[in-house]
């Protein structure tokens, strides 16, 4: 299967990419920035490294270009926000829902025409615990993953006619540089508050997007699959 990935050069995305190459597929994968990062994720599983922001159609539409007759597309990219919702800017607002929603959107429009000339396709998007709950201090970012699950909710409503699933994955604390912002005390709490008593990592986020878009879910779609250890109940 040909297989497209945003946000793949890091954290989730980059496990994704690993966890899609398993001599069965092909893989592409975006990335905004991190050249250095996708030119080694690139050279270490052979999968295909395509700069674009997701936030922009025309560089969406030209990387999309690149790459024939898409099976499945996972939309992961995203960035986040931590913070009083009084403290961020009108511009980081609109920065945040421009990658982590139209982003997601910009994409499914690229990979549908092929999804729906073969009326068959699998799309597996990453949103958030948060989306589904809410955060205090992470209120623009929940909001965003919030539509997100919405969005992907409407679309298998939508696309089921035409063989196509959708599907989200909720993560929880998940180790990677988005929790940069926290201390290794709020880290030992939040791995506290989880009832398996640790955090995530990538490879189990991406475990569940990989089993989202196998014939092992062939029946599945617009579901919510929480891989949190627990903390949202």
């Amino acid at each position: 299967m040909n297989i497209v990935i945003t946000g793949g050069s890091r954290g989730i995305g980059a496990a994704a990419v690993r966890r899609f190459c398993d001599g069965q597929n092909k893989v592409w994968f975006l990335y905004a920035a991190s050249s250095a990062a996708a030119a080694q994720l690139a050279e270490e599983t052979g999968a295909t490294a395509l700069q674009a922001d997701v936030a922009d159609a025309d560089s969406v539409l030209a990387a999309f270009a690149q790459i024939p007759d898409p099976d499945v597309l996972v939309c992961n990219a995203g960035i986040s926000h931590y913070g009083l919702i009084s403290d961020i800017s009108p511009d980081a607002w609109d920065r945040l829902f421009a990658v982590n929603v139209k982003g997601v959107y910009q994409c499914v429009r690229a990979a549908l025409p092929a999804f729906l000339k073969k009326q068959s396709g699998c799309i597996a998007m990453t949103a958030s615990m948060w989306g589904i709950s809410g955060a205090s201090c992470e209120a623009a970012y929940s909001a965003t993953k919030g539509a997100v699950i919405a969005l992907g909710k409407s679309l298998a409503k939508e696309l089921a006619p035409s063989g196509i699933r959708v599907n989200c994955v909720a993560p929880g604390v998940i180790k990677t540089d988005m929790l940069s912002c926290f201390t290794p005390e709020d880290l030992q709490s939040l791995a506290a508050d989880t009832p398996l008593g640790r955090l995530g990592t990538p490879e189990e986020v991406a475990d569940a997007l990989y089993w989202l878009c196998s014939a092992e879910s062939r029946f599945v779609t617009g579901q919510v699959l929480s891989v949190d250890g627990g903390f949202i109940l």
